[in-house]
């Protein structure tokens, strides 16, 4: 509203309850969430399913700290039903299997140190979901680091979980 130039009160006039605007909001961010991943899986190599992982893990992080409102939103389930909502259920699912195609396929061309592959994407999404979390929450300075250091150490960290979970790399 503040964007467009007009009251706090005016977006709610066009849906009919204030869930329906946040679900609204909520299919918008998954889209442009969706948007990201798929712009940086485009860019990682087709043959190196761990290395599609880790683009995964990065663009997860960019969109995030770029929107933080927007993943708060998609991300939390006190703004909007998550499971009643098809379109933001659907690619949420659709996202969760292609992580899980990505991990078997670098199981099956034995880039992963582990066969338990549903560990590895807990503890994948867990990564990217509590540094998301202490970015938007404020964390970062309490523990030494500063703004201008968050997004290499995004980078860091996936790399470190990359290491941890793979094979020689």
């Amino acid at each position: 509203a503040r964007r467009a130039g007009v009251s706090p009160g005016a977006p709610f006039r066009h849906f009919e309850s204030r869930a329906a605007l946040m679900t609204a909001v909520a299919e918008e961010a998954q889209q442009r969430f969706r948007t990201e991943i798929d712009a940086a899986l485009t860019k990682a190599p087709a043959s190196d399913p761990l290395k599609r992982f880790r683009s995964f893990g990065l663009a997860y992080l960019r969109w995030a700290m770029k929107n933080p409102a927007h993943f708060e939103i998609i991300s939390s389930g006190r703004h909007f039903d998550h499971d009643g909502t098809s379109a933001v259920s659907r690619d949420n699912a659709e996202l969760v299997a292609l992580t899980e195609r990505m991990l078997a396929d670098a199981f099956a061309q034995g880039q992963l140190r582990s066969a338990d592959l549903k560990r590895i994407k807990i503890a994948g999404r867990a990564l990217v979901y509590g540094f998301a979390r202490m970015n938007i929450d404020g964390h970062f300075p309490r523990w030494g680091v500063a703004k201008a250091e968050i997004e290499p150490m995004a980078k860091a960290v996936i790399d470190l979980f990359i290491s941890g979970i793979g094979k020689g790399t």
